[in-house]
Order: C-alpha cells, then structure tokens, then sequence
C-alpha cells in the first residue's frame, strides 16, 4: 500500500459524457455513498458544460471537482478554450492535463503540457498529469525512454516546493477502454520507476510527496490488488467512473487499505 503521507486519490474522468443533468445526478450518489469520509481523496472530473452544475452538488461534500483540460493562458483570443481562473471561479481544485486522448487526438506535445502543468500549479490548481506508452512502444522496449520523455518534459522548471499540489497519472495507452489491465507487479514496476525519475527531477524529499495514480481500466475487480501497491496512490478512473456503484466500490477499497 501507497505510503501513510500520501492520502490515496480516486479521480473519476466521465470524459465526453453525461448533460448536467445526468452528471448532477452521478455526483448526488456520489456524495450520498462517500461524501463524508475522509480517508480518501475523492474527486470527480465532469465535461466543461457541467462544471457549474457538479460544483454545486459537492460543496459541501468531502468530494472534490476536477475540470479534464485546461489552457495555459490567463485570458484572451482562444476560441474555445477555459482558463485556470474560471476553472477556480466554479471551485474547482483538480485539472487533468496531457491525458493521451488529448496528445493522441489534439497532438498535444510535452512542451504544452508543461505549459499547462505550470499554469495549473500557479493558479493553485492540482495537475493531474498523465504520461504513458502505446503498446507498439511497449512491445519495442521504449518505456522507460518514454516514460522518462514525458515525465521530464512535463515537469521542466517546475519547484519541488509544488510536489504536495503535483499527482501524475501513469496511464498505459493499450489499457485505456481496453479491458486490459498491466499486472499489479507490472503497474507497480513502472510506478516505481517514475518514482525515481521523480526523485532524479525533484530530489528524493519532494518525490516522496508526489501521489502517482494508476490509469488503466481500474475497476473494483482489480482495484484492491493495484491499490495494494506500494507505490499507486490511487487511481484515475474512466468508464467505471460513469457508475455510481462502481466507483464507490473503488473507493471503499481505497478506504479499506487506508484504515
């Protein structure tokens, strides 16, 4: 189990999912079920439209709100685009940044995705930053290469005093709304290795606050065994996320190791 000074995370990503309504609806059973505990870190990540309507169901809850993208400009001409200080302005404490969907399907780079891991952690916001391989890299031995690539670029003039603010989710590619999942060994391996790099960019002290989550198809059949290990802190949760009853059961089991 992850260590004692770091509280373990369950991010829920609903992705391009649910109206406000649906969405309000989630987050009411979500407070309902573990709004109150406070063992875990909980937050949830609805779509931009939703925002306003999740932040007013979970005010007063022990869950916290997440925004899934975010620009690294304070204002101005970016047609579509949300800044760091609208996401604070809905209360909102987490941002999702660099996710593979985003690199893969907006061809977001490193260098973009530091831009905007350092806006979040000026703006006081949580980056949850995601890095990870494809299989085609797996299968061809670069991911180490890539992992150290990602993590590095990312995090390239960011302060070891941020590493309490900082979580990065290692998400393997080929296990994203796949089914598949990395072994709790395997997932652990490289966790331990970004833990290194961490400490390499970092220094030891700020790598050993820094929460590292894992992202690849967590669901309650595995999530106790992934949890388990000593250096996943948590996870960020896709599809299962979309299930009341299905992330609540992670979290019980984030809970459970945790007491």
């Amino acid at each position: 189990m992850s260590t004692l000074a770091r509280k373990l995370l369950i991010a829920g990503n609903w992705k391009m999912n649910l109206n406000s309504a649906e969405a309000s609806e989630l987050a009411d059973s979500i407070v309902n079920q573990v709004g109150t505990q406070m063992e875990v870190a909980v937050c949830i990540c609805p779509t931009f439209t939703s925002l306003e309507a999740v932040s007013k169901r979970v005010v007063d809850s022990n869950i916290g709100l997440g925004a899934q993208n975010m620009h690294f400009e304070n204002s101005g001409a970016f047609t579509g685009e949300i800044s760091a200080e609208m996401l604070r302005h809905l209360f909102v404490s987490y941002v999702i940044i660099g996710h593979s969907e985003r690199r893969d399907y907006f061809n977001e780079d490193d260098n973009l995705v530091n831009q905007k891991t350092i806006a979040a952690l000026e703006a006081s916001l949580k980056p949850i930053v995601c890095i990870g391989e494809t299989l085609n890299e797996r299968d061809s031995g670069q991911l180490e290469s890539v992992i150290h690539r990602q993590l590095e670029g990312a995090l390239l003039g960011v302060s070891p005093n941020h590493a309490d603010q900082l979580v990065i989710a290692y998400e393997p590619v080929w296990a994203i709304g796949t089914g598949k999942t990395a072994t709790p060994e395997d997932a652990e391996s490289v966790h331990s290795f970004i833990r290194k790099l961490l400490s390499d960019i970092l220094g030891i002290e700020a790598a050993n606050k820094v929460r590292i989550l894992y992202g690849g198809s967590m669901k309650p059949e595995n999530a106790e065994a992934l949890l388990s290990q000593k250096n996943i802190d948590g996870g960020l949760i896709g599809g299962a996320s979309l299930k009341a009853h299905a992330f609540t059961s992670i979290v019980d089991s984030a809970i459970k190791l945790s007491s």
